[in-house]
């Protein structure tokens, strides 16, 4: 882009957009667009001016009229710029200086975009390798932490314990002794024999096994008058 000495904007808008909004003042906007970004990323801004009555020794009119991809601290460094360009060219056509030195500002402002986004993702790898060094090494311990931890800990503990011994005195509670099974569930009382015959071991006793008492010959030896009870071989004699 030529330096130009010509105020009319129609000149500066050969590289950049712009369009008169009136001709008394005379009133016009222009378009300035950065260079492409590394991902072609760009910061679009559209400046509004108007001439003073004594312009070019007195600064023009200016705003933002529009942006696109600005933040609004980029803008206030703008309208900053616009300020100094403005006072230093002062008895000088100017348009053209103020839109080359927005355009400058824009193509700094994507170069700080590429370097933020640069530091950004430095910034999540080393919070990435830090986590992944406090995965393998653990925490280290301190004196404070392992207080802290130690005392948590005691803490659940003891809740587990009570938990434990309310169980158990519930438990303890609930349990009937044999007496109170059987007071309390009457079917208890033939649950042996209801189990034998549920199995088919129903109990026969064949009386043919055994013999009259009467019929066994027993000998008494009391009655044998050779018996000394205190002498045991005074019975096989003879």
């Amino acid at each position: 882009m030529g330096i130009q000495s010509r105020v009319d904007p129609e000149s500066v808008g050969e590289e950049h957009g712009s369009g008169i909004l009136s001709e008394n003042p005379p009133s016009f906007t222009i378009t300035v667009t950065s260079e492409a970004g590394e991902n072609d990323e760009t910061v679009q801004t559209t400046l509004k001016f108007t001439y003073s009555e004594k312009y070019p020794d007195e600064a023009p009119l200016y705003e933002i009229f529009s942006q696109e991809n600005l933040e609004d601290n980029d803008v206030t460094s703008i309208l900053k710029l616009l300020a100094l360009q403005a006072e230093e060219n002062l008895g000088m056509v100017m348009i053209f200086t103020l839109v080359t030195a927005v355009q400058e500002k824009l193509n700094e402002i994507v170069d700080q975009i590429k370097t933020r986004r640069e530091e950004e993702k430095k910034q999540k790898e080393k919070e990435a390798e830090e986590a992944e060094k406090q995965l393998f090494h653990g925490t280290p311990v301190t004196i404070e932490n392992f207080l802290s931890w130690k005392a948590k800990f005691d803490a659940e503990l003891l809740e587990i314990k009570k938990k434990r011994m309310k169980e158990e005195e519930q438990a303890g509670k609930n349990k009937l002794s044999g007496k109170q099974l059987f007071e309390t569930d009457h079917n208890l009382d033939t649950s042996d024999i209801q189990f034998l015959e549920d199995a088919g071991n129903n109990v026969e006793v064949d009386e043919s096994l055994f013999q009259e008492m009467d019929d066994l010959e027993l000998e008494d030896d009391e009655d044998d008058p050779d018996y000394n009870p205190a002498d045991p071989e005074s019975d096989l004699t003879d």
